[in-house]
C-alpha cells in the first residue's frame, strides 16, 4: 500500500514538473520573442514534450499532454495572446508534438535515439516537413485574427520559431532523457574527458570572439570546430556545442550584438537569422556524430554476428579432416524464422578411398535452451533474499571495475556490516531478521545512483560498488546511506526495529587485486567495528 502510494505521489510530482518546465519555457519565449505582438520568434517549449514522449511509453502519454496543454493555456492567457487564443493556442502545441512523436513511433520500432542517422532524418522530416506544416496553419489563423499580423507573416513566425527550436532542442533533449550523458561520463576514461572538457572550452572561448570581440563577420569560423568535436568528442560533445553556440551567440544577438547586426532588418528578422545559422550548424554536426556512433553501433553488430562466420569455417575443418565432429553455436538471421540461437554439427562425408566429398550438417533450435540458460544466469546474479547482486555477481563487477580503473576512473568499494545482526535473529526469529536484511536493502537503494552497485556478500555483510567516486564523494554517500536508516524498520510481529551499520571504505587500485581491495575494505570495517560500531573507517 505504502509503495503504491509512493509511486502515485512520484507520478504526479512528475506531472507537476513537466508542467511547470514547459510553462517556464513558453513564458520565457514569449517574453523574449513576440517582437511584433503576434506570435514568438524562438519557441522551444514543444522541443520539451516531443522529447518526454518519444522517451515515455504510449500509454502515458495522455496525462503529459494534458498538463503541458494546461501550461501552455496559461502561459498564452497572461503573456501572450490572451485568453481568447490561450486554448487554441494549447491544443495546436500539443498536436504538432503529438504528430511527431506519432510518426517517429510509426517508423522506428524501437524507442527513438536521435543518436543514429536514420532516427535524426526521419525525426527531422516529421518535425519540418509534416508538423509544422500543418499545425502552422491554425496557428496562423488564430494570430490573425487576434493580432495586427497578417496570416502570412503568422505562419512564417510559427513555422522558423518552431521548426528551428524543435530541431535544435528536442534531440539533446532525447539524449538527456535517454542518460546519454550519464552512459558517456562512465564510458569513457579521465583522459577523454579531460580532452572533451578542453574541447569545448575552446570552442566556448572562439564562440565568444566572433560574437562579441570579432571586429569583422565570422560566423564560418565556428563550422571546422563544430566537425572535430562530432569526431573526437561523439554526438553528446556535437549537442553540448550546439548549446554553448545557442546560449553565447543568442544572448549576443537579443542584446544587440554579434554578427547578424550587418542585417539590416528589425530584431525578428535577426532572430530568425540566427535561428537559421544555428540549425545549419545543428545539421553539419549532429548527422556526422549520428554516423559516427551507427558505425560503432555496427561494429558492434559484427562482432556478435562472428558465431555466424564461425559455422562457415566449420565445414572447411570438417573437410581437411575427415572423421572428426565440430560443432559451433551462432544467431541466425532473423529474416529465415524466429530461431534466435542454433547449434550446427558437421562432419565430412568420405568416399571409397576416403577423401572428403562433402559435408552433413544438422542444426538445431537453440534459443530455448539459450533463454533457460540466460534465465539461470539472472538467477545466479540475484540473491534470492534481498534482491541485490549475488556474491559471484558482485565480485565480477567489481573486477570489471579495477579494470576501469587502468584508464583514470576513480572508484571506491564500501563494505557495510549490519551491527548487532545476531541479536535480531536471536530475540526476534530467522523470520523477521530475513524481513530486515530484504528492508535493509530497499532503504538503501534508492540512495544509490543507477551506476552503482549492492551485492550480499553473505549473511548480513554487504558491498556496494560506487564507480566514478572518490574517497571523499563515497565517504558522503555513506552518511547519506545512513540517515536513509534513521527510521526503525516495520516487520511482520507488528513491532519496529532499528538498526546501524558499520562500514570500511577503500579506494580502487589497479595494481591490486580483487581479494587485496576485499581485504583492506575487511580491515577498514574491523576497525569501524571497534570503534564503537555505527561508523565509517577508511582503509590505511
Amino acid at each position: 500500500m505504502q509503495r503504491s502510494t509512493s509511486r502515485l505521489s512520484r507520478a504526479l510530482l512528475s506531472l507537476v514538473l513537466t508542467g511547470s518546465l514547459y510553462f517556464v519555457a513558453a513564458t520565457f519565449a514569449l517574453l523574449l520573442s513576440r517582437f511584433e505582438g503576434g506570435l514568438a520568434f524562438i519557441w522551444g517549449a514543444n522541443a520539451y514534450v516531443m522529447a518526454k514522449l518519444l522517451t515515455t511509453r504510449v500509454r502515458r502519454w495522455p496525462p503529459i499532454i494534458l498538463t503541458c496543454a494546461i501550461a501552455s493555456a496559461l502561459s498564452t492567457s497572461l503573456f501572450g495572446m490572451g485568453p481568447l487564443a490561450a486554448i487554441p493556442m494549447a491544443v495546436i502545441n500539443m498536436a504538432e508534438a503529438l504528430i511527431v512523436a506519432l510518426i517517429c513511433r510509426h517508423f522506428l520500432s524501437d524507442r527513438p535515439t536521435i543518436g543514429a542517422t536514420r532516427p535524426l532524418m526521419i525525426f527531422i522530416l516529421a518535425l519540418c516537413a509534416v508538423a509544422d506544416v500543418i499545425t502552422g496553419i491554425p496557428a496562423a489563423a488564430v494570430a490573425s485574427l487576434l493580432t495586427p499580423v497578417s496570416f502570412g507573416a503568422s505562419w512564417v513566425q510559427w513555422y522558423t520559431g518552431h521548426a528551428l527550436g524543435g530541431l535544435i532542442c528536442a534531440p539533446i533533449l532525447v539524449m538527456l532523457m535517454q542518460g546519454e550523458l550519464r552512459r558517456w561520463r562512465r564510458d569513457k576514461s579521465r583522459a577523454e574527458k579531460i580532452e572533451a572538457v578542453l574541447i569545448l572550452a575552446l570552442f566556448t572561448l572562439i564562440i565568444v570572439h566572433i560574437f562579441y570581440w570579432a571586429r569583422y563577420p565570422m560566423l564560418f569560423a565556428p563550422l571546422l570546430p563544430l566537425v572535430l568535436i562530432a569526431f573526437r568528442v561523439g554526438h553528446m560533445g556535437a549537442a553540448a556545442s550546439i548549446v554553448i553556440l545557442a546560449l553565447v551567440g543568442g544572448t549576443a544577438t537579443l542584446s544587440g550584438g554579434g554578427p547578424l547586426t550587418i542585417v539590416s532588418a528589425d530584431m525578428g528578422a535577426r532572430i530568425q537569422a540566427f535561428q537559421f545559422y544555428l540549425a545549419l550548424s545543428f545539421l553539419l554536426s549532429m548527422p556526422v556524430a549520428a554516423e559516427l556512433n551507427g558505425r560503432r553501433r555496427l561494429f558492434q553488430l559484427l562482432r556478435e554476428s562472428e558465431a555466424r562466420y564461425r559455422a562457415i569455417a566449420a565445414h572447411r575443418r570438417a573437410l581437411m579432416r575427415p572423421g572428426s565432429i565440430h560443432t559451433v553455436e551462432f544467431r541466425p538471421l532473423l529474416s529465415i524464422g524466429a530461431m534466435e540461437w542454433c547449434e550446427m554439427v558437421t562432419r565430412a562425408v568420405v568416399d571409397e578411398r576416403g577423401q572428403p566429398s562433402g559435408v552433413i550438417s544438422t542444426i538445431r533450435d537453440m534459443s530455448r535452451h539459450k533463454a533457460r540458460q540466460r534465465a539461470l544466469q539472472q538467477v545466479a546474479a540475484r540473491d534470492s533474499l534481498t534482491g541485490a547482486d549475488s556474491r559471484r555477481a558482485f565480485l565480477e563487477k567489481l573486477e570489471a571495475e579495477i579494470l576501469r580503473t587502468r584508464h583514470g576512473v576513480r572508484s571506491s568499494l564500501l563494505l557495510i556490516d549490519i551491527d548487532h545482526f545476531k541479536a535480531v535473529n536471536d530475540v526476534h526469529g530467522h523470520g523477521v531478521g530475513d524481513e530486515v536484511l530484504t528492508a535493509f536493502v530497499d532503504r538503501l537503494t534508492p540512495g544509490l545512483s543507477a551506476q552503482d552497485s549492492i551485492g550480499r556478500l553473505g549473511g548480513e555483510e554487504f558491498a556496494i560498488l560506487l564507480p566514478d567516486s572518490d574517497i571523499d564523494r563515497a565517504s558522503l554517500l555513506c552518511e547519506r546511506l545512513r540517515a536513509l536508516l534513521l527510521d526503525p524498520i516495520p516487520v511482520s510481529c507488528g513491532k519496529h526495529i532499528g538498526i546501524t551499520f558499520s562500514a570500511g571504505l577503500v579506494e580502487l587500485d589497479d595494481t591490486s587485486t580483487r581479494s587485496a581491495m576485499l581485504e583492506a575494505a575487511d580491515k577498514a570495517l574491523y576497525r569501524a567495528k571497534h570503534s564503537g560500531r555505527n561508523c565509517l573507517r577508511l582503509a590505511a
